[in-house]
This record gives structure tokens, C-alpha cells and sequence, in this order.
């Protein structure tokens, strides 16, 4: 009864119980599970009754792009694979929606933020987060600049910017991850799972497998250092910092100062030079190939050297310790905001639970069996194209060929007519030749 309670309510269902499909999941599933706070939960199934949830922004200045549910091209099963599909190319995307157990705090719980994103238009730039929204939000006035919680999911830029985005908010500031995760770019559906548990540690997993992990205070800038450099500390006037000096034996050569430049040698004076009216001629100059520039003595190690000087460290004034940076208050709200230069991506599958485990087996029977179906349709959509492709190359080059044949077969004809009309002068002419014989045999 609780777990029917939980499923349904979460679920923002109005259906009986008979009808929801947590009814699918196997007997294990339910004892691994144990008493989940499932905050948010949305696959769409209910077609168009996802807009009685979700509200659009209608911030000012915003051209938004219009959401349908789509499964898609190629899907598993269309009912189950439907989700929320953005439709206009060069457009922001900006709808939110209430969770339906929002969260007060996660002390001493885990965090679990899992949604599936398909890019089946060959995404080349355009974001596929989601974030989570403090009770501040006005979903009307939904934007970039809203105050979020979390940002989490891929975001694609170019061939070279295809990164995961984990950025948490922290006494005002978004920080970002410092490691680097690749998202998938490929036209399939991916599963994206943040976990941030009470130890301060965290996990991002792809279709339900690990990517990436580690410790909050090392891999985001939660904390100020816990020393700094002393700001009133000043190098001595003494200190040596320089690793090389001048050789004091060294002497310049004699023969070393030697002009820049020279009279060129072989430059003569022009016949007509008058000097009477040119003045004193005077050769060009060209630069002296003697010429060594400034002299400067050999340098050797100075064996006073002390290194660089770094003034001396101190405990940071500002710097104090959290034991709790895991923690997350008031999130209210999931969103999407995004912008997109090609559109034709699908949200699915949005779940945020505190059980982890809870969110790894309903990833494996909902994303995993869809992925593998959708796997076989992609493919046999692919071969398909590939045959009509190959087919339609096959009657262009057959179409060629014949075209061919039959220039070929124009200019046979051309020639064998071009060949008649040879002959014919040839005959025409041989007559004439005849003619004229004859006459000149009438005339002796």
C-alpha cells in the first residue's frame, strides 16, 4: 500500500492503481528498495497531460521554442519511449516544473538527480541539462539568470565542446566542475545520473555506469584555501634572486668595437657626379659583416643565489571548514532552460529520489530494455536508408549508362551521315572533273 501510495502520488497520476506501470518492476526491486523519498518523478506517459504540470516562461525578451511529446524516429516502444521534444531550431526552451515532495534539506541523505536525453538530430550546439530551482522561482519568469541549485547533463558546442555540466550553487557563486566528463553525441538515448551523497563524495554515471567520481572540496572550489601568501610580506633588500652574474675575469676583445654599418667597397662615384653641384660624393653604406654588437661578459652560476623569494604563507582569515557541502536546501522546482541552434532533442525519464539504488535498478528496467529495442530500430533504420541509398545510386548510374548509350548511338548516326555526305561531293567532283575533260577534248 505505501509503495502504491508513493508510485502514484510521485507520479502525479491521477490513474488508478491497476494502471501504473511501477506495477511491471519485478519482486527484488521491491525489497532492494526500501522506503525511497522519491521528490520528482516524470516519463511522459500520459502524452499531452504533462502541461497541467510544467508551466512555459513567458519571460520578456525570450523567443521560446515550442515542446511536444515525441518518441522520436526510431524507439522501443512508442507509448513507454514518448518524452518531452523541443521542435525549433535557434530558439531558448524554458518550462519548469513543481516537484511533488519538494526538498527542505538533504542532511544525511543522498541526492539522486537521473534523466534520459535523446539527440537524434545530430546536435552540433545546444544544451541537454536540466536544473534544480530554489521556491525564489517564478516559473512564469523562468530565464538564464534565474538562481538555480543544480545544473546537471550534457552540453554540446562544436566538435570540440561536448561536456557534462555539474554546477552546484554555493553561498551565491555556481561553481564548476573541474574535471573533465564527455557526454555522448551520438542520435540514441542516454541515461544521466548525479549522485551526491552524505559523505561529501560524488558519482556521474552515463547509461547507468560511472564516469566519473571523487570528493566535493577537491574537484569544485566549495572552500577558500586554508593559507594564503602574506599580502604585508616584502622580499629583503638583500636577497639574491639571480641564478647567473657576470664572469669577472672576462675582457672584451680588442678587436671587438667594430661599426654597425660601412662604406660599401665596391659602390663608384657616378661619371656625372659635378661636386661642384652635387657636393661631396659619398659611397652608400651597407652593414658590416664584422659588426658583433653590443660586448657582454660570459655568465656563470652564482653561487649566492636563493632562489625565487615567495613571501611566507599564512592561515587564510576567510577560510573555515564544512563538513557539509553535500547538502541541499529548498529545491522546489526541475527545469529545462536551454538554448539550441538545431532542436529535435527528448527529455525522458526524470527522476530525483534520495536511494540511489532505487534510481540504478529503475534505470534497468526502464532505460536499459528501451535502449536495447531502440539500439535494433536505429540500426534497422540505418540499413534501410543505406539500401535506399545504394539503390537510388544503382538506377542514377543505370540512367547515366543509358544516356550514354545513347549519345554513343546519336553520334554513330551523325557519322555515318557525315561519311555519306563525304562520298557524295567526292562523286560530285570526280563528275565535274570528267566534264571539263570532255569539253577539252571537244574544243582540240
Amino acid at each position: 500500500g505505501e509503495f502504491r501510495e508513493v508510485c502514484c502520488r510521485s507520479r502525479f497520476y491521477s490513474q488508478s492503481w491497476p494502471s501504473c506501470k511501477y506495477l511491471q518492476f519485478p519482486a527484488f526491486f521491491f525489497l532492494a528498495s526500501s522506503d525511497p523519498t522519491v521528490y520528482f518523478r516524470e516519463d511522459f506517459a500520459d502524452q499531452d497531460g504533462w502541461t497541467s504540470r510544467w508551466v512555459q516562461s513567458e519571460h520578456a525578451g525570450k523567443e521560446f521554442g515550442k515542446l511536444e511529446i515525441s518518441s522520436g524516429e526510431f524507439f522501443h516502444d512508442e507509448v513507454k519511449d514518448a518524452g518531452l521534444k523541443t521542435t525549433e531550431n535557434a530558439r531558448f526552451y524554458g518550462v519548469s516544473a513543481a516537484l511533488s515532495t519538494p526538498v527542505e534539506s538533504t542532511e544525511g541523505k543522498t541526492l539522486v538527480v537521473q534523466f534520459s536525453i535523446k539527440h537524434e538530430q545530430k546536435i552540433d550546439c545546444g544544451g541537454g541539462y536540466l536544473k534544480l530551482f530554489p521556491s525564489s522561482l517564478e516559473p512564469k519568469d523562468l530565464h538564464g539568470d534565474a538562481p538555480y541549485n543544480i545544473m546537471f547533463g550534457p552540453d554540446i558546442c562544436g566538435p570540440s565542446a561536448r561536456r557534462v555540466h555539474v554546477i552546484f550553487n554555493y553561498r551565491g557563486k555556481n561553481l564548476l566542475l573541474k574535471k573533465e566528463i564527455r557526454c555522448k553525441d551520438d542520435e540514441l538515448t542516454h541515461l544521466y545520473t548525479l549522485i551526491v551523497r552524505a559523505d561529501n563524495t560524488y558519482e556521474v554515471r552515463i547509461d547507468n555506469k560511472k564516469e566519473q567520481s571523487g570528493k566535493l572540496e577537491e574537484d569544485w572550489d566549495f572552500l577558500e584555501p586554508k593559507e594564503i601568501a602574506d599580502p604585508d610580506a616584502k622580499q629583503p633588500e638583500n636577497w639574491d634572486d639571480n641564478p647567473f652574474l657576470d664572469d669577472p675575469e672576462a675582457t672584451k676583445p680588442e678587436d671587438w668595437e667594430q661599426p654597425e654599418t660601412i662604406p660599401d667597397p665596391d659602390a663608384k662615384m657616378p661619371e656625372d657626379w659635378d661636386e661642384d653641384m652635387d657636393g661631396e660624393w659619398e659611397p652608400p653604406v651597407i652593414d658590416n659583416p664584422d659588426f658583433k654588437g653590443e660586448w657582454r661578459p660570459k655568465q656563470i652560476d652564482n653561487t649566492n643565489y636563493q632562489g625565487e623569494w615567495e613571501p611566507e604563507m599564512i592561515a587564510n582569515p576567510n577560510y573555515f571548514e564544512d563538513e557539509q557541502l553535500y547538502i541541499q536546501k529548498d529545491i522546489k522546482y526541475v527545469g529545462i532552460d536551454i538554448w539550441q541552434v538545431k532542436a529535435g532533442s527528448i527529455f525522458d525519464n526524470i527522476l530525483i529520489t534520495d536511494d540511489e539504488d532505487f534510481a540504478r535498478n529503475l534505470a534497468k528496467e526502464t532505460f536499459e530494455a528501451s535502449a536495447a529495442g531502440e539500439k535494433e530500430k536505429k540500426d534497422a533504420k540505418d540499413e534501410d536508408e543505406r539500401k535506399k541509398r545504394e539503390d537510388e545510386r544503382k538506377a542514377r548510374e543505370a540512367a547515366e549508362a543509358e544516356a550514354e548509350a545513347d549519345d554513343e548511338q546519336e553520334d554513330d548516326i551523325e557519322d555515318d551521315e557525315s561519311a555519306f555526305a563525304e562520298d557524295a561531293e567526292v562523286e560530285s567532283s570526280l563528275n565535274d572533273a570528267e566534264a571539263k575533260a570532255e569539253e577539252i577534248k571537244d574544243e582540240l
